[in-house]
């Protein structure tokens, strides 16, 4: 018995690694995300051209920058059982 539960806790532990680490690099891309459309009306490339930034650009920046931070902090907790 004493087996099982040292199993269960390893593969808790195996599988809140691997979640944290999904947290920390979707948490990643997407303040990344957020920086871009953040900073996006003082870059100089084509895409400005086709699709011009507007004030929406901003709002979806913020969202993203806060859903990226959650997302990291949430896999710095790594609470996932509890």
């Amino acid at each position: 018995m004493a087996e099982l539960d040292e199993y269960e806790k390893r593969k808790r532990k195996q599988v809140a690694l691997m979640r944290s680490l999904l947290d920390y690099g979707i948490g990643t891309l997407i303040l990344a995300a957020g920086v871009f459309f953040f900073i996006r009306r003082k870059l100089h490339i084509r895409f400005n051209e086709t699709f011009p930034p507007d004030d929406i650009d901003i709002f979806f920046g913020v969202i993203c920058l806060m859903y990226g931070g959650w997302r990291i902090w949430r896999g710095y907790q790594k609470k996932y059982f509890k």
